[in-house]
């Protein structure tokens, strides 16, 4: 079975899981690339876990990472090894754990926790990697995530990698199996629940991984070397970093072979099936800070012209300008709302030379920002948070059409990556919450 886990990427891993006597409500935090600017968030969340043995301790928030310190990322390993040394996490029997997550917008989410081979992940531009990244990589935001990642004894993934499944072959069947519970737990912060269900059995785990393998022949015959098994969907950072650390494990060892064989050389992540209904794909938005809001239809028109782009605007209501996220993206006709202190307005551009809207917009925000150095771009979830924030004074939000989720992986093999931040899986609080760990040293 080795050999077939190999050919799909795949590895058993041990996941350790917090003892029987943690209260897991107050354990589990969403991963720490949401809220990013809502500082206020991540107060509640410092309130309701209290003194509680928390993953709050154990992870770096990214509403903090542009003034992260050594001594905080001291601390954060620290709580790490604190956890092992104290016997707070137990390892599972090698397995995978089989998640099906509830929200407040889908009654059920499915999903399968792995560790992938980051040997077979490429992030780079124009890979074919077995697995690889949706969206493109800001490789100037992996370093502190590198220093925060190098010395930490355990990885708490916050990785959704999808497959292209649209027959429900991999991950839908195990739960017509009799699985044991593990854990249940309802999430803070009215975010849903939780459930996850031990798999250990090696029939289950060669059955997982024939159907992984079935999908990459059904792409390529007898020819894997250019399948695009996984694509990562949410945590594509994460994954990066964890990527960058193995290389550099790699560049510094001493015996190769013994080296191939470290748990680092693999990334806990939960696959889920880009065709399970309780997959939601919605836009991530765009705010501007510390602007002059008065001239940005000018400073959007000036800047389509110069690109040779016919770019039309108009003045909009607020829920016109926001009614933008509801339809599906055009490749011929590109569109997006904003909203600021002085109005809402549409754009629409034709012809646009990206493959999607946010490209297109990300074009035009990129080159304000480094016109204007004092401005300051965030990726926000939800149509209200844009409006909140965006309405605020010297601020501007952005609203985006949604991505339609069944081109994603025909995309990514045809044109490579979609532009950065093109789309979110689900709103912020369906995102995956820090439950399972792993040892990585």
């Amino acid at each position: 079975m080795q050999t077939l886990l190999e050919s799909v990427a795949l590895h058993v891993p041990t996941i350790l899981l917090p003892h029987r006597g943690i209260d897991l409500a107050a354990w589990a935090v969403i991963a720490c690339d949401q809220y990013t600017s809502q500082p206020d968030y991540w107060q509640r969340v410092a309130d309701f876990v209290g003194d509680n043995p928390s993953t709050l301790h154990l992870i770096l928030p990214e509403v903090y990472l542009d003034r992260v310190t050594d001594e905080q990322i001291a601390r954060i390993n620290r709580s790490m090894q604190d956890c092992l040394d104290q016997g707070l996490l137990v390892a599972q029997p090698p397995g995978f754990i089989l998640v099906e997550r509830q929200t407040p917008h889908a009654g059920s989410r499915k999903g399968l926790m792995v560790a992938l081979d980051l040997e077979c992940y490429d992030y780079r531009p124009g890979s074919t990697s077995l697995i690889r990244a949706s969206e493109g990589t800001i490789v100037e935001r992996l370093p502190p995530r590198i220093s925060v990642r190098r010395d930490a004894p355990l990885e708490l993934p916050h990785i959704m990698v999808l497959i292209d499944d649209p027959d429900r072959t991999v991950i839908e069947p195990l739960f017509d199996h009799a699985l044991s519970p593990i854990y249940d737990v309802e999430l803070m912060l009215q975010a849903g629940r939780v459930r996850g269900y031990a798999l250990s059995d090696p029939g289950l785990i060669e059955s997982v991984a024939q159907a992984l393998r079935r999908l990459t022949d059904a792409q390529t015959g007898q020819n894997c070397d250019r399948a695009l098994l996984y694509a990562v969907g949410d945590g594509n950072h994460s994954l990066a970093t964890a990527k960058n650390i193995w290389e550099m494990l790699k560049q510094s060892a001493i015996d190769r072979a013994a080296l191939m064989r470290h748990t680092a050389r693999y990334a806990l992540v939960e696959l889920v099936n880009l065709h399970d209904p309780g997959l939601l794909f919605e836009p991530i938005y765009r705010v501007l800070f510390n602007i002059q809001a008065e001239s940005l239809p000018e400073n959007i028109e000036q800047y389509f012209r110069r690109q040779g782009l016919r770019a039309r605007q108009r003045a909009a209501s607020g829920a016109e300008a926001a009614a933008i996220a509801a339809e599906t993206g055009s490749p011929e006709l590109h569109r997006f709302g904003w909203v600021s202190e002085r109005g809402c307005g549409i754009v629409e551009i034709e012809g646009p030379g990206q493959v999607c809207s946010a490209g297109t917009l990300q074009d035009f925000l990129d080159a304000f920002v480094q016109n204007h150095p004092q401005a300051r771009i965030d990726y926000v979830h939800g149509g209200a948070v844009v409006t909140e924030l965006g309405c605020q004074k010297g601020n501007a939000g952005f609203y985006l059409p949604t991505l339609a989720k069944r081109d994603l992986f025909r995309t990514i093999m045809l044109q490579g990556a979609l532009p950065r931040k093109t789309f979110s899986m689900g709103a912020a609080e369906e995102k995956r919450f820090y439950l399972e760990c792993r040892v990585i040293r």
